[in-house]
């Protein structure tokens, strides 16, 4: 009995030490505390960013969507052909000249022909900025995410630049007063981007 306890206690021993000289040779994994590093807030981005882009106005010139930073963007893309984008219009010119002041800007972007979308502008008078273009336009939507599907649609830019949500179909006034309320409680510090992200999901 004293003889097969020895052996056991011996061979204990040695698997002992094989585990040991086994773990010795394998680095053991430790947390080294990182320390945070100090971005601006401009920087830090929850979600996608608006992309860079330039398209020509009615004026004749390029436009870089960077012309209007700093301000909440409401990026509208119609058609001279389409008619719920036609009953659009008065609407945002309306939202343009009532929050154009207050932090707010419109951009139309019209998927269509230049000379078409100047003949319209003509009795539309709009009185905030259309840019023109045909797969240059569906490529800006594109490359933000957006499956292009038809027309009308809006995408809310954040004024950072980044891109909040997309209203699909035509907008209405409705629509336009939630916006302001939700991107006004943004500014305020009372939401924060992923909720604001969240109120506007049901546009």
């Amino acid at each position: 009995m004293q003889r097969s306890f020895l052996v056991f206690a011996m061979a204990f021993v040695a698997l002992m030490a094989g585990a040991l000289f086994y773990a010795a040779r394998y680095p053991v994994a430790t947390t080294v505390p990182v320390a945070p590093v100090n971005t601006p807030a401009a920087v830090v981005m929850d979600g996608p960013v608006f992309p860079a882009f330039q398209l020509t106005g009615l004026d004749g010139n390029q436009h870089d969507f960077s012309e209007w930073a700093g301000k909440h963007r409401l990026v509208n893309f119609w058609a001279t052909w389409c008619a719920p984008c036609r009953r659009e219009i008065p609407l945002l010119k309306t939202f343009q000249e009532e929050y154009g002041e207050n932090g707010f800007h419109v951009i139309g972007i019209a998927v269509d022909f230049a000379d078409q979308v100047a003949k319209y502008a003509e009795s539309a008078q709009f009185n905030y900025p259309v840019l023109v273009g045909q797969d240059d336009a569906m490529a800006v939507a594109e490359i933000s995410g957006i499956d292009f599907i038809g027309l009308p649609f809006t995408m809310i830019v954040a004024s950072d630049g980044e891109l909040l949500n997309s209203h699909i179909g035509e907008i209405v006034e409705a629509d336009l007063e939630h916006i302001v309320r939700v991107l006004t409680m943004l500014d305020n510090g009372e939401i924060d981007k992923d909720s604001a992200r969240k109120a506007l999901d049901f546009l």
